[in-house]
């Protein structure tokens, strides 16, 4: 039965990619069916096989050493002031983004990145039907973040058209940055956060070749990648000190406004119509739910929690999901997991239209007029997602 319902999900995901499709006629089915393949088979073998508990073991003990070297700056700084068996949010989750984000500097400086993502990238490119300049922004977005990884293709911003210009936007929306992963593995089980970012890299590929078909050329097929300005080590060591510092205090500000604002809403919904407003989102939200595998029954409070990452951000549907596992079930609680991480949020549109603005007025402006067709595929990644983790997990 969930065989048949995971099936049935698909077939939706892609009827209402194809329903916001600028062009049907040039979708490619090969490369899809390719791409759904590699994601039922990587989720496999993260999720069901040692090969894939050593490496997600792995990848976790890494982020937890970080974390742990973290917290002794953060130590240094702030001890004290959190009360005996308390661990505030900002200190233990967001501060530790500083350091990682020190670290991807270094790789950056080093040119260990760029190699990276600009081969991996190269591989993509042959299974995805796509360009190289796509494959390579995808995987760069997943390491840098999605606004500094359009510095690194600025280039070839005011050459690009619509259509390629969509599918580097998307992809920027349906993946996360390294630097805030170790934070949402304190909030979730980490086998679901490194599941997450494999499967959406192919999932962005898969929606946009649907939403937004197109053939590039060889001519336009190249890839020009911007160099970072000559800095001494110390400077950019600073530079990412700062960038991650920043990047912790305006999720700490969002999270302030946002949860805040959430409490106020849901209790004047709760006093005028007796039902808050995430539980109105949850009912409007629970057919997807189900969908992705979530029983009838678990489906509305999931729901509520997908809407609130849609309408707030990840952070504040994670630490729903957190106050909420107990009501759910183990299978339930990984396929939430799943769809909450990436950046496919309302908030997002401005961060990205801004970002590409800010290198190029003109591709900005174009950014931010598809910017709900935008969010409207990366939610159908976050979902598709879902639905391939839940033929794995039992």
């Amino acid at each position: 039965m969930s065989y048949l319902l995971a099936i049935f999900g698909l077939i939706v995901v892609f009827g209402l990619a194809f329903l916001a499709s600028s062009d049907r006629k040039k979708i490619k089915m090969k490369p899809i069916i390719i791409m759904v393949i590699i994601q039922i088979i990587l989720a496999f073998l993260l999720l069901n096989t040692k090969f894939g508990y050593v490496v997600i073991k792995a990848f976790a003990g890494v982020f937890g050493k970080l974390l742990e070297y973290a917290a002794v700056g953060i130590n240094f700084v702030f001890g004290g002031m959190a009360n005996g068996g308390e661990a505030p949010f900002f200190l233990t989750v967001l501060l530790p983004i500083v350091f990682i984000s020190v670290l991807i500097g270094i790789f950056q400086y080093l040119k260990i990145l760029p190699f990276i993502m600009k081969w991996i990238g190269f591989a993509l490119s042959k299974v995805n039907g796509m360009g190289k300049l796509e494959s390579y922004n995808a995987v760069a977005s997943a390491m840098v973040g999605q606004s500094e990884v359009f510095i690194t293709v600025k280039k070839q911003l005011g050459q690009l058209s619509e259509q390629r210009l969509y599918t580097l936007c998307a992809s920027a929306m349906s993946t996360v940055s390294m630097s805030i992963v170790g934070a949402y593995m304190t909030m979730i089980e980490p086998k679901y956060v490194v599941t997450a970012i494999v499967i959406n890299l192919f999932g962005g590929f898969i929606i946009s070749s649907i939403i937004n078909p197109y053939t590039v050329s060889e001519e336009e097929d190249i890839l020009v990648v911007q160099e970072d300005e000559k800095q001494s080590f110390f400077e950019m060591i600073g530079e990412y000190i700062m960038d991650g510092f920043k990047v912790a205090v305006i999720v700490a500000a969002m999270l302030i406004g946002f949860v805040a604002l959430m409490a106020g809403i849901n209790s004047l919904f709760d006093m005028i119509f007796g039902i808050s407003f995430q539980e109105i989102l949850g009912y409007i939200f629970s057919p997807f739910a189900m969908l992705m595998g979530i029983p009838a029954a678990e489906a509305v409070k999931a729901g509520g929690i997908m809407a609130t990452k849609l309408v707030t951000n990840e952070f504040v549907a994670m630490l729903d999901l957190t106050k909420a596992a107990s009501e759910l079930s183990s299978k339930s609680v990984g396929i939430i997991s799943v769809f909450l991480v990436s950046f496919a949020n309302f908030s997002s549109i401005g961060i990205i239209s801004g970002a590409v603005k800010g290198l190029h007025e003109k591709q900005g402006n174009v950014v931010a007029r598809f910017g709900i067709k935008l969010l409207y595929g990366a939610t159908l990644v976050s979902i598709l997602t879902s639905i391939i983790v839940s033929l794995i997990i039992k």
